[in-house]
């Protein structure tokens, strides 16, 4: 796999999304896109693109106190999220949340790179996700006359028990997003019991790696050598996007999950087979 991080210029609120990554392709890439590739692209700039800035109420250079910041902060989480925890159960006052069907923190808002007419602000997660990446799809794929062609939007993450942040891919178009190797055999002729690869996943995290996380301004990234990535031509399906997800109490990991005093932000939409883990 070949990984290619492509510079743009600093992305202002409301610019357009298309022409953005049209022009980025035009002087990072001569105007060529190859076929049996896939196109990353950072939630940020499709965050300000979309408008998607709060401006800081409350600031150090305003006169308020450091949990007056910490509050207003808290409060766009429960807005943001669909479940939460308090700040108070984390020694770093920040909240697990799920948005998306991604355990997140602070419902991925951001505060690096993040600017409002000049003004400290907070950076929301992008609005209709799945729309928005079919229509980059499209365009793409119909601007450079592709067959075999994916799309990515990526954010950064933190991973259990490890320091640092890794890469993740929170919605993808044009390909599998899971290959699956149950039924097949190792090795040793062991059969395969539960084995799928997370393709999106993975190609999250080689994008965002190469794409920083401070000044590099490189918020797009081309992938290609993608020789496990099955490719397709359709947008994905409501049965594929809810086969690349797991409730809950389906998940490996949900001993944890399941245990956690979860409360119902103000994005909270039906979640499947929550039962009594939901507090109002």
């Amino acid at each position: 796999m070949q990984v290619q991080a492509l510079k743009s210029r600093i992305i202002k609120p409301g610019d357009d999304l298309l022409a953005v990554i049209d022009e980025v392709i035009s002087i990072q890439l001569n105007g060529q896109l190859p076929d049996n590739s896939v196109l990353a692209i950072s939630s940020k700039i499709v965050s300000y693109c979309q408008g998607r800035l709060v401006k800081k109420e409350k600031t150090q250079q305003k006169g308020f106190s450091s949990e007056e910041i910490k509050a207003e902060k808290h409060a766009l989480v429960q807005k943001e999220a669909e479940l939460f925890t308090k700040p108070y159960s984390s020694k770093y006052d920040m909240m697990l949340t799920i948005k998306a069907s991604t355990l997140a923190v602070n419902a991925g808002i951001d505060e690096s790179n993040a600017s409002l007419n000049g003004e400290e602000c907070f950076v929301l997660w992008p609005e209709k996700l799945q729309e928005t990446i079919n229509e980059v799809w499209q365009h793409l794929r119909q601007k450079y006359k592709l067959q075999n062609f994916g799309v990515i939007i990526t954010d950064s993450r933190s991973f259990p028990l490890r320091w640092g942040v890794i890469g993740t891919a929170i919605a993808y178009c044009g390909f599998k997003a899971l290959n699956n190797y149950i039924g097949q055999t190792d090795l040793f002729a062991r059969k395969i019991q539960m084995v799928q690869v997370n393709v999106a996943e993975a190609l999250g995290v080689a994008a965002t790696f190469e794409m920083g996380e401070v000044k590099e301004a490189t918020p797009v990234v081309l992938l290609t050598d993608l020789a496990k990535v099955q490719f397709v031509n359709h947008v994905p399906s409501q049965k594929e996007l809810e086969d690349s997800k797991i409730a809950l109490e389906d998940d490996v990991y949900s001993p944890l999950l399941t245990n956690v005093d979860w409360h119902k932000g103000a994005a909270y939409s039906e979640i499947i087979s929550q039962g009594d883990i939901i507090h109002e």
